[in-house]
């Protein structure tokens, strides 16, 4: 059993990173093993529409941090998403992962796997963020055990958000839970 935490914020330890491993925290507290990545300072070229993952059953993008990362995915049990909200929607590092995925996709090598989604917003558009990760997580077909929306706009604020730092122990919890009915 393992979790993996991804924060996709530019900010190393900015508020999205901050609620990510808030949520790790509570699950490595209960003996779970977690590991957590943040998308700060990695690169991750956009998807260019080759299609050549088709018949490769991998991304053949060259050169960047996306091999490392999907196969961190890949071999976790649990996936913790999450993103600050970027005019309305994922920040664009969390979209070119997303959108890499798609040469996953084709043998469907992330379905059957549990994920929460959590975003970030300064003050609106972090429902629809959230939309795009669902979609994401849907269309791979992760099972959903929740999401999470904070607010804060300057690293640290959302440590002040008592509604999304008590759902990331609601949460965790409902992690663990799933990782005990397994044990049964």
């Amino acid at each position: 059993m393992k979790v993996l935490g991804i924060s996709g914020s530019m900010r190393a330890g900015g508020n999205t990173a901050i609620l990510v491993q808030e949520v790790l925290k509570h699950i490595s507290d209960k003996g779970i093993p977690t590991e957590y990545i943040t998308l700060a300072g990695k690169q991750i070229h956009p998807c260019i529409g080759c299609e050549k993952c088709k018949e490769e059953k991998w991304c053949t993008i060259k050169n960047d941090d996306w091999p490392e990362i999907a196969e961190k995915m890949i071999h976790a049990d649990l996936l913790v998403i999450g993103s600050p909200t970027y005019y309305f929607d994922v920040s664009g590092q969390v979209k070119n992962l997303i959108d890499r995925t798609y040469s996953l996709y084709h043998d469907r090598r992330l379905a059957g796997r549990k994920a929460v989604a959590i975003t970030i917003c300064a003050d609106k558009g972090g429902s629809r963020a959230l939309e795009t990760l669902e979609a994401f997580l849907s269309t791979h077909e992760y099972g959903y055990l929740g999401h999470i929306i904070g607010r804060g706009y300057l690293p640290g604020d959302v440590r002040s958000d008592t509604v999304a730092m008590s759902s990331a122990k609601t949460i965790a919890d409902r992690i663990v839970s799933y990782f005990g009915t397994l044990d049964d």
